[in-house]
């Protein structure tokens, strides 16, 4: 299973956009998605049409241990034809977080844990699969802006991270500060990986140019592609729908379709 943590310390950059729409091309593929929202206010959760307003989320009992299988803490999204679930997200993730800022000893390790714990008890229902890392082919994590417990758990179980970023003069000047929180995080799991920055909101103007070609020279951050701006994103949120489902023929819908392509194809090229 390959983990894919989505951040960037800022917000209104396109993280929740970003996770439910890769997860959404990977399901569409054929790949077993597992979704993780760790951030309270839930969005991914919503998009997906699983959040709960009420109660301990899926990531708040995931970072507190109260779970004795896997699948105590994932929601079935209820896909056709595939595999598509999720580890909702909701205000209670705030106070398992807090929680775990107050607790001595080791605060880490909480989501590495569920990944090992056994799906269920049930030999039956699944003959080989064992754990979550044995079950799904991609595990998307949609982060908040910000590097607190939950998010540290989120880093030490994950291989790569994409950082979306809306071209403007403070989201640019922030991918410094990620490429050192992603450098700091190697203390933690040497694995994780800085695979890019996604630009989103994409203009073909003046400014927009300028802050790619600046991009392209200057960040430590590689930019992986461009998705374009379009009306079409902002009203597929609405309907809770991903942007392929919602408008298959806008800009968005096709970039992030060719972003994951490329994605897959660049993995299979580094086997």
């Amino acid at each position: 299973m390959k983990v894919i943590s989505i951040i960037n310390l800022k917000g209104g950059v396109g993280k929740t956009f970003t996770a439910h729409n890769m997860a959404y091309e990977l399901y569409k593929r054929g790949y077993k998605v597992l979704v993780l929202d760790n951030d309270k206010q839930g969005n991914v959760s919503k998009a997906l049409g699983k959040y709960g307003a009420l109660g301990n989320c899926g990531a708040a009992r995931a970072l507190t241990g109260k779970y004795t299988y896997a699948l105590d803490v994932i929601t079935d999204v209820g896909a056709n034809n595939g595999v598509l679930d999720v580890i909702t997200g909701n205000m209670s993730l705030m106070t398992a977080t807090y929680q775990l800022a107050a607790e001595t000893g080791n605060q880490l390790g909480r989501y590495k844990k569920l990944l090992e714990t056994p799906i269920s008890n049930c030999e039956d229902a699944l003959p080989f699969p064992r754990t979550i890392r044995d079950w799904y082919d991609f595990m998307i994590i949609d982060n908040p802006p910000d590097i607190a417990f939950n998010v540290a758990n989120a880093l030490e179980i994950t291989d790569e991270v994409i950082v979306p970023v809306k071209i403007d003069e403070w989201a640019l000047e922030g991918l410094e500060i990620i490429a050192q929180q992603i450098e700091t995080a190697k203390d933690i799991n040497p694995n994780i990986q800085l695979l890019g920055a996604l630009v989103t909101m994409y203009r073909n103007d003046d400014t927009n140019v300028a802050g790619l070609e600046w991009l392209e020279k200057n960040s430590p951050i590689q930019a992986l592609a461009k998705i374009r701006y379009t009306p079409k994103a902002a009203e597929s949120t609405f309907f809770m729908q991903p942007v392929y489902e919602y408008s298959p023929r806008c800009g968005a819908a096709q970039d992030y379709k060719n972003f994951v392509t490329a994605y897959l194809q660049a993995q299979k090229g580094g086997k």
